[in-house]
């Protein structure tokens, strides 16, 4: 350690300013700031800085002079920056203990102010009018009367009083002003506002809130001022409130956990508490909307579709061996379906034309934005068809489902929340083949993923297709693809034979959300179709059986909720469009 009034040693090449060093020759620092923080300059017997660095360009070997190594006093213009340097660092720091100690005094108040609140009981007054149970989406004037005008007291039961009411709920939003505090309480069925004031405010629970903390809260129904704004214009004058489970907060609350610039693996890691956020719940109520109008709108057409529920473990495929999960069922090979197309077809003699809304799965390790490993499949087969009749029972489904939805208030209003610039889809819908499409892509430069010109047998990839979709800006049947591309059970076109009666259904900002084709109805057609692909027809023994008892024209089609909700709700990934996403490596929570 340098003594008081001796040498202080700065080398600029060989020094170090940290705690290993000590202004020693041995040990010297690098910078003359540091030398004077460690060492401060005094009016009379200060230390003397003496400091050394190789001149640039220099001989690194070892010929350097003794000169060069020299050790020098720093020069009048160093030691006047570095003083300059040394008052800022001095008030600087001054600044950072005069901050500090103001933050411990503010700590050590608050502290004496929580444990006052702790002190401080609220209690249920008994001659208050007996509260109502209610969810915080109950509307009906039968049950709730709102008070409106003026009064001198912050809760008043007297003469055209506001209905008592009791809600539970969790805290969504609050914020707090002089003596009193607005909470936005949420139940999963709706939103209210709720107003603490008096000693309602000062407790030790309202002086720690948190969002999400579980509340039961007593209290008058309110119109919202003139001027003011809150859910359903209307809001809660709380006289009694308890704390049903207390949120964690710091750096556990879920503004934290759940931050929506978060990594996005860390949303998923957090998806339980990502679905309480307002996008990720109302996407949810959407689904739930969509699914509600599927199955009514299968009901109501003409005919009517029955609803089946297919099994997810089998032991055939339909989209191909590489995207099968695959499992022991009891000493057998099984897999997760992959499609319950097969099983639907073999209802139809029996129950006429049937749907069925079940998960499918695909092992294809692809994690592009719209694919998932498994997902909602709303499937149909349609008995004593043509290829026109699919396409137009379709376009009929799935503008209908999208006119139900929307004919709800709430989910038109959660769609246009999330999408505002959504648009009820035109019909017809645009009709182009396969091979019109290829040409199409050529002639707008549009290349194959090799980056090369699109020729007819391409499997057109998703990029090629979205951005087709995108400028077209309209749904589109896309039709009759070759042979070599598609399932084997397909038909092929009696004027075409190199492409089947297939159909995609492209939507603009998705892409695909339905594939669907004609079957194969002849017995012969379709031996020929195992054998072509490579199938064991065998373990197919129950569906080839099909066009042997009493065979018929017939189609059917797979649509993925998820991309049909992505698109209605303008998301960017069909992640955000399943309770819990399952994809190539993540199958958490």
């Amino acid at each position: 350690m340098a003594e008081p009034g001796g040498s202080v040693y700065i080398d600029e090449d060989q020094g170090s300013d940290d705690i290993k060093s000590d202004g020693t020759e041995q040990k010297p620092y690098k910078t003359l700031l540091f030398a004077h923080i460690q060492h401060p300059p005094l009016p009379s017997n200060g230390p003397q800085y003496l400091t050394r660095k190789k001149e640039p360009g220099a001989d690194q070997g070892p010929g350097v002079s003794e000169i060069q190594l020299q050790w020098v006093p720093a020069t009048t213009t160093a030691l006047k920056k570095a003083a300059k340097l040394y008052d800022q660092h001095k008030k600087k720091q001054a600044k950072g203990d005069e901050l500090a100690l103001r933050g411990k005094q503010d700590a050590e108040k608050r502290q004496q102010i929580l444990e006052e609140a702790k002190k401080l009981k609220i209690h249920q007054d008994p001659q208050l009018p007996k509260a109502v149970k209610i969810r915080l989406n109950e509307k009906d004037p039968g049950l709730i009367k709102l008070r409106s005008g003026k009064s001198e007291k912050d809760v008043d039961y007297s003469e055209g009083r506001g209905t008592r009411v009791r809600v539970t709920g969790r805290v969504h939003r609050f914020r707090s002003q002089k003596d009193v505090i607005f909470l936005t309480l949420q139940d999963g069925y709706g939103l209210l506002q709720c107003v603490l004031t008096g000693d309602l405010t000062k407790t030790y629970d309202a002086m720690t809130m948190t969002l999400e903390t579980s509340l039961e809260i007593y209290g008058e129904m309110w119109e919202v001022p003139p001027k003011q704004h809150a859910p359903d214009d209307r809001e809660l004058h709380a006289d009694y409130y308890e704390v049903i489970g207390k949120a964690v907060g710091d750096k556990e609350a879920i503004t934290t956990r759940a931050a929506p610039d978060a990594d996005p693996q860390t949303l998923y890691d957090n998806r339980h508490l990502v679905l309480r956020g307002d996008h990720a719940s109302s996407v949810m109520k959407v689904r739930a909307a969509l699914l509600r109008a599927f199955r009514q709108t299968y009901e109501e057409i003409t005919p009517s579709c029955l609803e089946v529920t297919p099994p997810c473990m089998v032991q055939t495929q339909v989209e191909g061996g590489a995207t099968l999960f695959a499992f022991d069922y009891y000493g057998q090979k099984a897999y997760l379906t992959q499609s319950s197309q097969l099983y639907l077809e073999t209802c139809l003699p029996s129950l006429g034309n049937v749907f069925c809304v079940a998960p499918s799965f695909r092992a294809e390790k692809s994690l592009t934005r719209r694919h998932l490993s498994e997902y909602t499949h709303i499937e149909a087969e349609l008995d004593f068809i043509t290829f026109d009749d699919l396409l137009a029972h379709l376009e009929l489904v799935m503008c209908r489902v999208v006119e139900l939805a929307l004919a709800d208030p709430t989910t038109a209003k959660l769609v246009l929340d999330l999408n505002e610039k959504f648009e009820v889809p035109e019909r017809p819908f645009k009709r182009m083949k396969y091979a019109e499409a290829i040409d199409w892509l050529n002639v707008h430069d549009i290349k194959n993923a090799e980056g090369e010109a699109h020729k007819f047998g391409d499997d057109i990839a998703e990029a090629a297709e979205r951005k087709m979709t995108d400028i077209i800006n309209r749904p589109i049947f896309l039709t009759h693809f070759p042979t070599e591309i598609k399932a084997f059970y397909m038909r092929k076109d009696p004027q075409d034979p190199r492409v089947t009666e297939s159909v995609d259904c492209l939507m603009p900002g998705v892409g695909e959300i339905v594939g669907g084709s004609m079957r194969m109805e002849d017995y012969a057609e379709l031996m020929e179709a195992y054998e072509r692909v490579g199938i064991d027809p065998t373990p197919y023994y129950w569906y080839t059986d099909q066009r042997k008892y009493g065979t018929s024209p017939h189609g059917g089609y797979g649509l993925g909720l998820e991309r049909f909700l992505a698109w209605l709700c303008n998301r960017h990934t069909v992640r955000e469009c399943s309770l819990y996403p399952r994809f190539t490596d993540r199958c958490t929570p």
